[in-house]
């Protein structure tokens, strides 16, 4: 099963089972890194179905996703069918970059991120939020163990077991933000953990 097949078998049922699986605080998380964007046009990368888009109040947004399933959902006004490894847009089209809980399921993180850098005009930022694994080993561990059993059941309880297992086994994909974004094209100039014990992190990036 490729990324975007995954998303698009549960479109219909992603939010919901997202708000549920983070107690109600995912747009939360996803204000938390808006919040330190700049004002003006911003790309929603791997948009889904438009969760993020209340609060990107009077920014002028294109989401783009891969999976056209979860794009019809999306009520923006300008919404691309596309992969974050080749994005469709000139040099410099952007004020900013935002991106929520994709990360791990993209094909490569390196020319992902090179392509934000491409995109971003000048003083222009990217913001990131994604899942992981709590930093401290032993949390890590127990981590692990818990959504080993509560992902898969979470998403028999929407026919969607195979897909959330998927999810659990996505959270051991990537290091720390600090790592991960390592060498790259982008700067990192902020990062948080959020959520219980801190599976959840945000960053800030801007061209070098």
């Amino acid at each position: 099963m490729t990324n975007a097949a995954v998303f698009s078998d549960i479109a219909d049922r992603y939010d919901r089972l997202n708000r549920i699986l983070s107690l109600g605080r995912d747009q939360a998380w996803r204000r938390m890194v808006v919040d330190r964007l700049p004002p003006g046009r911003l790309l929603d990368l791997g948009a889904g179905t438009g969760a993020a888009n209340p609060i990107f109040e009077d920014r002028s947004v294109v989401a783009l996703d891969p999976a056209p399933e979860m794009l019809v959902r999306n009520d923006a006004p300008l919404r691309v069918v596309a992969a974050g490894e080749a994005l469709p847009f000139r040099n410099e089209t952007f004020d900013a970059v935002f991106s929520a809980y994709v990360f791990r399921n993209l094909d490569s993180v390196p020319d992902t991120v090179a392509e934000i850098a491409r995109v971003l005009r000048p003083g222009g930022r990217a913001g990131i939020v994604d899942l992981g694994r709590p930093a401290r080993p032993l949390l890590a561990r127990l981590h692990r163990a818990g959504t080993a059993v509560v992902l898969p059941l979470a998403g028999a309880t929407v026919g969607a077991r195979d897909e959330y297992t998927y999810l659990h086994r996505s959270l051991d994909k990537h290091p720390e933000p600090a790592e991960l974004f390592a060498g790259t094209v982008l700067r990192l100039v902020d990062t948080w953990r959020m959520g219980p014990m801190g599976f959840v992190w945000g960053a800030v990036l801007e061209p070098r």
